[in-house]
């Protein structure tokens, strides 16, 4: 006649087995979920480079639209850097709100002369 229960050795490979099989699943599990590094740049961001594609915008013919609302954040960040460009830049974006056409075209050229960034010819 059969034991209706296991034998206490089969209880205890039982037991180990299915430790066993745990903790190989959990390794498997860990595998994948290794650790990599990555090193991120920190780009230093130039200040005049916004300055610079504003400005070359109306040197290409483009008017005066809603990034007038920015000229005093880009003063502001201009003046972390150089305050006497900022400066410059101040008082040239002033001028730069009350022209149009070829005189915005001729303003924003010499305010980048002034600058010292240098224009490029227009897109076509």
């Amino acid at each position: 006649m059969a034991k209706p229960y296991p034998t206490i050795e089969k209880v205890k490979f039982m037991f180990i087995s299915s430790r066993a099989f745990i903790f190989a699943g959990m390794l498997a599990i860990m595998a994948g979920c290794g650790v990599r590094e990555e090193a991120i740049k920190i780009v230093n961001h130039n200040p005049l480079e916004q300055v610079k594609s504003t400005l070359q915008n109306y040197v290409n013919g483009q008017a005066l639209t809603s990034e007038v609302t920015s000229f005093e954040y880009m003063v502001n960040e201009v003046r972390k850097s150089s305050p006497e460009k900022a400066d410059i830049l101040k008082a040239g974006l002033e001028d730069l709100k009350s022209a149009s056409g070829a005189a915005l075209k001729s303003k924003a050229k010499a305010l980048m002369a002034k600058l010292g960034i240098e224009a490029e010819a227009p897109k076509k």
